[in-house]
């Protein structure tokens, strides 16, 4: 009977500490906490140290989980990521997830060998197990925070999260046996054996995405059993690539990449149903992760661990960015940005307890620097990310919230899926009362009853528009059910411009400050990258002292934009004054263009 008891214990403090995560990830949103901090301070107060007392070192169990996870919240990643987005970012991506891993294990290593003491392999190790970032986590905080981040610095952060937690296995797993078996120098074998990961993992995940997307449109699966089919085959898919010693987390991305831009049977209840589980996946990881710290043991490597989490932050990552990043077309203020994005989540921790399940000598060492890293960088980056997004201009400022969106899936085909919003009185659908041609309005629910499209009308406030639309295509109609931008009256504007008109020009017309790189990209593409191709009337990016707003948006392009002008102090009233001037200069040569001649 103590069995049994015992087993429902477990199932009791399991389930309260998932509805508690569930629950506190409500509150930290709201309070702006970094929401993973929550999940891992809940479990170190379940802990041996805290109130609830639970002693748990499972280390083996916990790297179960912990791989499990890591490959569902990866697939979950590439689902989301559609492939437009990934212009011009997956070369800058890919250098940064490998060579930029390889730089900042190095830098960190010659950090930790005289702050710990230890042989220049063992600080290697040091470095690979804190080398890998979370974007995953630094992505939620943004858009939890209203925040929409440039196209090529979100896409470069994204991928960079899916294919440099690769690179920091492999090494950590290769350092580790290598000190196991007493070996010296790696030497070739170190790369040789990355791109070997890196080979097999990308041919396996491609092979793997075609392959569910194919299995998911013939099978007639009863309804439900779709999602947990492709649960299972990301799992699946990661753990066959590892045994065929691929990189299983590069695969398991690249699979949900290709399921993701691939017309598929079902695939609204799928990216609901993941979004449940990549974060129960986050709750249970990181209450894991926290059971496992005994604050008494991580006390004695706290200054040293402290000096090398703000060597991480100040040095090793900048530096390691900065440098990848040199030969692309990014400003130094994306370059700091995306460097102060490198948010150090439940990898690195996952990563420490591989020296302690293969009883390293210096395992717990490891390990309490791991989690020391971790609960810097989730305090420091998760209170600061939003700020530096707008300190550095590298995020457009956003009208509205998303727009509320419900997806609902049509039995039988793959090419269309029933989407529906609620009609607000100030969105642009009843303003225009237009769609565009691949999206067809099917009916109309208003105050209870359902009308066919001739019979609603033009669309109303309290509305429910139920429209047919091709899935890749679903998110192009979500800016006709936002609230339009009202702008301030405090603002003064030039005259409009086409969206093809180059940035230099504008810049050099109104004696504007931007940066060399900028000068020869037209508005339109300036807004496409910063908005994720899906630009709105009224989002704004900076334009010297000044900030180009658009004003109409065809297809997913701006097409006429305006120069604003904020009437901020002395700096502000001199610039529009001279504003005006230019604006009356032109005003007047237009007008003797035009009155005839003697």
């Amino acid at each position: 009977m103590g069995t049994v008891f015992l087993s429902d214990l477990v199932l009791l403090v399991g389930s309260a500490l998932v509805l508690l995560g569930t629950v506190s990830s409500l509150l930290a949103a709201r309070f702006g906490a970094p929401i993973l901090l929550v999940f891992l301070l809940l479990g170190i107060l379940a802990g041996e140290a805290g109130p609830g007392q639970i002693h748990f070192s499972d280390y083996w169990a916990t790297y179960m989980v912990g791989s499990a996870a890591l490959a569902v919240i990866l697939f979950d990643g590439g689902l989301r990521m559609r492939a437009s987005t990934m212009r011009g970012a997956v070369v800058p991506a890919v250098i940064l997830s490998t060579v930029g891993v390889m730089l900042t294990a190095g830098l960190v290593a010659l950090a930790a060998l005289p702050l710990l003491g230890l042989p220049p392999l063992e600080s290697l190790l040091v470095g690979a197990i804190v080398a890998s970032t979370d974007a995953a986590a630094v992505l939620f905080l943004v858009r939890a925070q209203g925040l929409r981040l440039g196209r090529r610095v979100g896409a470069v952060i994204e991928i960079e999260s899916a294919t440099n937690d690769p690179a920091a296995v492999f090494l950590t797993v290769t350092l580790v046996e290598l000190l196991a078996s007493g070996a010296g120098n790696p030497g070739w074998a170190l790369t040789v054996g990355l791109v070997q990961q890196m080979v097999l993992g990308a041919a396996l995940g491609v092979a793997g995405g075609f392959g569910l997307a194919f299995v998911l449109n013939r099978l007639d699966l009863p309804g439900g059993l779709h999602p947990a089919l492709v649960v299972a085959a990301a799992v699946l898919i990661y753990a066959a690539t590892a045994m065929l010693h691929g990189s299983g987390f590069l695969a398991v991305y690249l699979a949900g990449l290709v399921l993701g831009n691939r017309p598929v049977r079902a695939i609204a209840s799928i990216t609901s149903f993941h979004d449940t589980v990549t974060w129960l996946c986050q709750i249970v990881m990181f209450v894991m992760l926290g059971l496992l710290l005994s604050p008494s043991r991580m006390v004695q490597y706290l200054p040293p661990a402290l000096l090398i989490a703000a060597f991480l932050v100040l040095v090793g990552r900048p530096v390691a960015v900065f440098l990848c990043l040199w030969p692309f077309r990014f400003n130094w203020r994306e370059k700091a940005f995306i460097s102060w994005a490198g948010l150090r989540g439940a990898v690195s921790i996952f990563l420490a307890t591989i020296p302690m399940l293969a009883q390293l000598p210096n395992a717990e060492a490891y390990f309490n620097v791991a989690f020391v890293v971790v609960l810097v960088s989730l305090i420091l980056h998760g209170w600061s990310l939003v700020f530096a997004a707008r300190r550095l201009d590298v995020a457009l400022a956003e009208p509205a919230r998303e727009a509320k969106r419900f997806e609902i899936d049509l039995p039988g085909q793959s090419e269309h899926e029933l989407v529906a919003y609620p009609v607000t009185g100030d969105t642009l659908a009843i303003s225009s009362g237009l769609l565009p041609l691949w999206a067809r309005l099917v009916f109309v629910v208003r105050r209870g009853q359902v009308l066919s499209p001739q019979e609603a009308g033009v669309l109303k406030s309290g509305d429910y528009a139920y429209i047919l639309a091709p899935p890749r295509r679903v998110h192009r109609l979500d800016p006709l059910f936002m609230p339009e931008e009202r702008v301030p009256s405090e603002t003064v504007a030039g005259f409009p411009f086409s969206g093809e008109v180059m940035v230099g020009d504008v810049a050099d017309l109104y004696g504007l400050s931007v940066p060399q790189d900028e000068r020869a990209v037209s508005i339109a593409d300036t807004f496409a990258d910063r908005s994720d191709e899906r630009p709105l009337p009224g989002m704004r990016f900076p334009l010297g002292n000044a900030a180009m707003e658009a004003l109409e948006v065809e297809e997913g392009r701006v097409t006429q934009a305006a120069l604003r002008f904020e009437t901020l102090g002395e700096e502000g009233d001199s610039l529009l004054t001279r504003v005006r001037r230019q604006i009356r200069r032109r005003a007047a040569t237009a007008e003797e263009g035009a009155s005839p001649g003697p």
